[in-house]
């Protein structure tokens, strides 16, 4: 049997509910969601690293992670640009995964404006499924794709905090959103 995996993890308090955050031993977030999603990050953590393999650990502020985290929320939006990110996933949700990071503070763009960037234009079905399966919402900012038409569309964590996500950002002078 190969060795457990050991994580840490925190929760962050947010204006839009408790944030949990997982990361590993080496300071990479490997997963962030909403504690009223315990049981998807159960399962996530279990699909991407097997069943039984992953030892998770409560800690405060691990690596600095959680302080990053709320520096967002109060408003310093770049506090999170460069935090370290380990994930499980296909090379294809990967590449997905990373363009996402490329989407400045303050912008946003469609599925498919993401599949052109990708150089897989064909592709929006595929990169708006592995968009839906980004396990470290917020640092990976998924919430920043929008409908070709510019309207919001699904959120893991709600459309309510996508939207709250996006105005927090347009607040800051960054972006003009009308939702």
């Amino acid at each position: 049997m190969p060795d457990r995996l050991r994580f840490l993890t925190d929760k962050l308090a947010t204006p839009i509910g408790d944030l949990v955050l997982i990361c590993d031993e080496e300071g990479r977030l490997r997963a962030t969601d909403w504690t009223n999603y315990d049981e998807r990050m159960r399962r996530l953590l279990e699909r991407h690293y097997g069943e039984g393999n992953v030892t998770v650990t409560a800690a405060q502020d691990p690596f600095g992670l959680t302080s990053a985290l709320a520096a967002y929320f109060a408003g310093d939006l770049h506090a999170i640009d460069a935090l370290p990110v380990a994930t499980a996933g296909s090379a294809f949700q990967k590449s997905v995964w990373e363009a996402l990071r490329l989407i400045p503070t303050g912008q946003t763009i469609s599925y498919g404006q993401l599949a052109l960037r990708l150089g897989k234009p064909a592709a929006v079905r595929a990169v708006g499924l592995a968009n839906g399966a980004n396990p470290i919402g917020v640092v990976v900012p998924c919430h920043r794709v929008i409908g070709a038409n510019g309207s919001l569309t699904g959120y893991g964590g709600g459309l309510e905090r996508k939207r709250w996500l996006l105005n927090h950002e347009s607040r800051q002078g960054l972006l003009a959103v009308s939702f």
